[in-house]
């Protein structure tokens, strides 16, 4: 096949690279530039899209002896991720920009091009399996990505080719290390990647402006201190409420709600946070709608824990019933609904419901 490989510069993308023309197919590696003005180095293991990072993927090319490009991507990564993720904040939803990025580039305006360009397929660094068309997790747990590839449809899937699946991210950095890649032990990327300072809440209020208002108590409806904006905050944040007191008993307490409407950070005890009900948008089924109600587990973090679930659907829209409780699940994250290691839906959370402790 004519496969088109995405080289972020890191380890997991070179050696994605590397085995697709080990299995004999015809590659060529492409950088994708998504900032307007990249950084000449990289903070740490923060940030990526830097020259820095360019030049470490046209390194890995030319060691594996394949063609590299480099696409200036960043007015539709600005528009569809960035601008996303300050929507999403200031109308007092957590996103997940990685679930973005492979949404609506890496798997819409990549695989656009690349199937435009003659390209077969994209390949990517993605821990994650492939079989017959369904996604699977990794066979590293550690390092699995399928959460944030759930959003992918069927024909994205179809088009998509992830090398490292049965690979742990240990054999991925000695195997690169015995091909001479430079980028064997390079730090992965954490946080978000656009944020190379991982100062999340400044890059928001550079883009929003402060808009002070309350902090309350979710059971006494006390007001215990401000805020500058409510998008500083996420659903279970506990540090950098700068509140007066403790709750009672000394318990410490965590974001319970945001309320860009009003203003409101809603704060309250521990327990207020587990969450029993998911309400989330119209799901996505990558491998054929399931019988319902769907028994399985869903997982609503990129690395959070697995809780077994009923998942059904009322007027179009995805419920899930969480046999375990989850604590403190955001709107605008995902549920993602697994058969043992297989991926069978995913949607947006829209809101949670919680059975409220005495």
């Amino acid at each position: 096949m004519k496969l088109l490989a995405a080289m972020s510069g890191g380890v997991d993308s070179a050696v994605a690279a590397a085995r697709a023309v080990d299995a004999g197919h015809d590659v060529t590696g492409v950088h994708l530039a998504l900032s307007p003005s990249p950084a000449a180095a990289r903070q740490g293991a923060r940030g990526c899209c830097t020259l820095e990072d360019a030049r470490d993927a046209r390194r890995a090319a030319d060691v594996l002896g394949i063609p590299f490009y480099v696409w200036d991507m960043h007015e539709r990564f600005g528009a569809d991720v960035v601008d996303d993720f300050v929507a999403e904040y200031a109308a007092g939803r957590t996103p997940n920009p990685c679930l973005r990025c492979n949404e609506k580039i890496k798997f819409a305006a990549v695989l656009d091009r690349a199937v435009a360009l003659g390209f077969d397929a994209v390949v990517t660094g993605h821990h994650a399996r492939l079989s017959g068309g369904v996604l699977r997790r990794s066979v590293d747990p550690a390092k699995d990505q399928s959460y944030v590839l759930a959003v992918l449809s069927a024909a994205q899937l179809s088009r998509a080719v992830f090398p490292l699946g049965d690979s742990t991210k240990d054999d991925v950095r000695r195997e690169a290390a015995s091909r001479g890649l430079a980028v064997a032990a390079k730090p992965d990327s954490h946080d978000v990647c656009f944020i190379a300072d991982g100062d999340t809440r400044g890059f928001l209020a550079r883009r929003l402006g402060e808009a002070p208002g309350d902090i309350v108590d979710a059971e006494s409806g006390e007001v215990l201190g401000r805020h500058e904006g409510t998008f500083g905050f996420t659903i279970g944040q506990r540090r950098g409420l700068r509140l007066s007191r403790p709750a009672a008993g000394g318990q410490p307490r965590y974001v319970l709600s945001i309320s860009p409407v009003s203003n409101t950070v809603t704060v309250g005890r521990a327990g207020l946070l587990d969450v029993h009900t998911v309400h989330a948008g119209v799901p996505l089924w990558p491998s054929g709608r399931p019988a319902l109600p769907f028994r399985g587990t869903a997982q609503l973090r990129a690395h959070g824990a697995l809780s077994p679930a009923t998942a059904r659907l009322e007027a179009g829209s995805l419920v899930v019933e969480l046999a375990e409780p989850q604590r403190g699940i955001a709107a605008g994250q995902a549920v993602v609904l697994y058969d043992d290691d297989r991926v069978i839906g995913s949607a947006t959370v829209r809101s949670t419901r919680s059975v409220v402790p005495a």
